[in-house]
């Protein structure tokens, strides 16, 4: 094909998701080596150069004559493909390099299978994005949602991984369901089943809206949306880090994607009480996913509960975007879903970092509990200072990403213009005021994973032999830290990916601006230099550092540290993590139920033990689940292994369908 054919960059992502095919399954016969996942991560980096290579150019299709008869895969890239493969390649880049080092101590049997679905799942959401129909859509997500399974349960002779590997593929496959719903709802008899052909449907408002709700309930299960969270906290912990990475890095926003093609691409009008229905669950999400995350002494259940918070803050963005354009206020509903797009891109890579980070803490002192922790930053420097980067971003702090998109988003929720519904007027302000709390309360979870885990003593006398992670891992964190970086200090780059997706779905865009100075709404009104507020940070710590050494360097004073008059200190009289906590549990009691294991008053070797359990588990899923098994008990009385019964009941269904058929 020649290299002007404009349809060479679809056919170029559609190779490289066949490349990941292959790689799995030379993996499988021939043995899980390291060299198998960076060629993973370099054709993750090709994917997300194939995909910045058509930003801006008209959208690609193609046929692929592949499943059943009459029913060939259709394939699309468009503005918005492009902002999901971006995230996607960048996000596998580094984490397949850490995977390299990381797979290396599985058993080889073990190590295959986990080689064979690690790059289905890469494959799988790859095509997600890329599908142009809806059984080719199904396809994808049912490769996507069985490999991240098998990843999920990895270690199956663990019941606990058992239990949580079934819990998240009960989850994906109800929501499969709701979303195989909603594309019949959307497609209405068309006869095809092509977006295209969905796209060109006209259905009435209100099966609009079912098919809305439908989506919302199957993507929101996919992306760990409150109250369809309860998988979210339990598969996360139980994956291999690289496999938790890529799961809260990049297949939650496979739903995000999907949200977004179905409600602003396939769908004909949003009416605004869609936006704001996602404006509640996203605040709801956002708080309850900080302020659990709060209380955790699990790093990585931590980092569950935070993407949970973070996938509302995303669906919020959707939400004001959804309000502002019917609306009809198209500039500052495109500077929502940039916040949103943004967010996005930012989140993949921050919690990606972290998520690899905690596996290297894993590998070195062989827990993930807090509460074992404490003064790694001397024994996994590399590790510690990566970390770190990752922690100020998430945490929102200048001149990384997370604050970027945070500061668009806050920019969309203060400059609203006055709407015309009024409780909507009323509800904006409130939101503002929840997304600044969360991102309050976020700073105070990094500071609490950060500090316990890196600084102080160790609590452990393990963790002396702790030991920094090899050079592949560093090489995958070092990757997704760059990208921290230069998306805080160039946030221009991250604008231009972002806005042709925005002008596709909203028909307007931000105006991508040149220059230090990110001004969304113009100068006059907020405006964030980067570049400037790194060199001015840069310059007030050499001018303190220069200051007291020239101050004070002659008057310095060597001595210990006062020990609160105990002569003798270890590692176990310092805050833990559950101490750490402590007053969120107190603050917001009503959303959790606290168990609390108190010592005797005269036990010589007293011990505490404080858990957190979700309500919503406790209110909705645990009488569900009593349901469905009497609903089991009575379906299981009806087989009494007699042929007699079972022809009665074969004559009774087949006489209903024909006295129905027959009406």
């Amino acid at each position: 094909m020649a290299p002007t054919d404009p349809a060479l960059p679809l056919e170029l992502a559609w190779g490289c998701t066949l490349a990941w095919v292959a790689l799995g399954v030379l993996q499988l016969f021939t043995g899980a080596r390291s060299l198998y996942y960076a060629a993973s991560a370099l054709v993750g980096l090709a994917l997300a150069g194939i995909a910045l290579a058509a930003l801006g150019k008209p959208a690609q299709a193609m046929i692929v004559p592949l499943g059943l008869p009459d029913l060939p895969l259709h394939l699309r890239l468009d503005a918005l493909s492009v902002v999901f493969l971006t995230v996607q390649g960048l996000a596998a880049c580094g984490i397949s390099l850490h995977a390299a080092g990381y797979f290396r101590s599985l058993d080889p049997a073990t190590a295959r299978t986990v080689g064979l679905w690690y790059n289905l799942f890469l494959a799988g959401m790859a095509l997600v994005v890329l599908t142009d129909d809806a059984y080719a859509f199904m396809v994808a997500w049912e490769l996507m949602a069985l490999a991240s399974y098998f990843l999920v349960t990895t270690d199956h002779a663990v019941e606990e991984i058992r239990h949580a590997g079934f819990l998240y593929l009960l989850m994906a496959h109800v929501g499969a369901v709701a979303l195989l719903l909603a594309f019949g709802v959307i497609q209405g008899g068309q006869g095809a089943y092509t977006f295209d052909v969905m796209r060109a449907a006209t259905p009435s408002p209100f099966w609009a809206a079912v098919a809305f709700l439908l989506a919302v309930f199957g993507f929101g299960a996919k992306a760990g949306l409150v109250p369809l969270h309860v998988w979210l906290p339990e598969a996360h912990p139980a994956a291999p880090s690289p496999v938790s990475a890529l799961m809260s890095g990049v297949m939650l926003k496979t739903a995000i994607y999907g949200l977004l093609r179905v409600t602003l691409d396939l769908l004909p009008s949003q009416p605004a009480w869609w936006g704001t229905l996602l404006i509640l669950l996203g605040l709801v999400s956002t708080l309850y996913g900080v302020i659990f995350a709060a209380v955790q002494s699990d790093i990585k259940r931590l980092l569950a509960w935070s993407s949970i918070e973070n996938i509302g803050i995303i669906v919020t963005g959707i939400g004001l975007a959804l309000v502002f354009r019917a609306e009809s206020k198209a500039g500052i509903a495109a500077l929502a879903l940039t916040a949103a797009l943004y967010h996005v891109l930012n989140h993949a890579l921050m919690k990606g970092l972290l998520f690899l980070g905690t596996g290297s803490v894993l590998h070195a002192t062989g827990t993930r509990l807090m509460g074992g922790l404490g003064g790694l930053i001397r024994a996994m420097p590399w590790t510690a200072t990566l970390m770190l980067i990752g922690v100020f971003a998430i945490a929102g702090l200048p001149p990384l990403n997370g604050f970027v998109s945070e500061w668009l988003l806050l920019q969309a929720f203060l400059f609203t213009p006055g709407l015309a519904q009024p409780y909507l007027n009323m509800i904006i302000p409130v939101a503002a005021a929840a997304v600044a709390l969360a991102a309050a309360l976020a700073a105070y979870v990094m500071v609490k994973l950060y500090g316990v885990t890196f600084l102080g003593q160790p609590r452990s006398a393990e963790l002396a032999h702790a030991h920094e992670a090899g050079w592949p891992e560093r090489l995958g964190m070092l990757w997704l830290a760059a990208g921290c970086v230069v998306l805080g200090l160039v946030p221009m780059a991250a604008l231009m990916l972002v806005a042709p997706a925005s002008q596709l779905l909203l028909g307007a865009a931000l105006p991508v601006q040149s220059g230090l100075l990110l001004a969304p709404l113009g100068a006059e009104r907020a405006s964030f230099a980067p570049g400037v507020l790194l060199a001015v940070l840069l310059f007030m710590l050499l001018a303190t550092l220069l200051w007291v050494r020239l101050a004070y360097h002659s008057r310095v004073r060597h001595a210990a540290a006062w020990d609160c008059g105990y002569p003798e200190q270890d590692g176990r009289m310092q805050d833990t993590a559950e101490g750490f906590g402590q007053p969120i549990r107190h603050v917001f009691d009503a959303f959790m139920k606290v168990e609390r294991e108190m010592p005797d008053a005269f036990d010589p070797k007293p011990r505490y033990r404080g858990a957190t359990r979700d309500r919503l588990w406790i209110l909705l899923y645990t009488p569900l689940a009593r349901l469905v098994a009497w609903l089991a008990e009575q379906a299981a009385r009806a087989q009494h292994g007699r042929i007699q019964w079972y022809l009665f009941y074969s004559f009774a269904t087949l006489t209903f369908l024909l006295f129905f058929v027959s009406r």
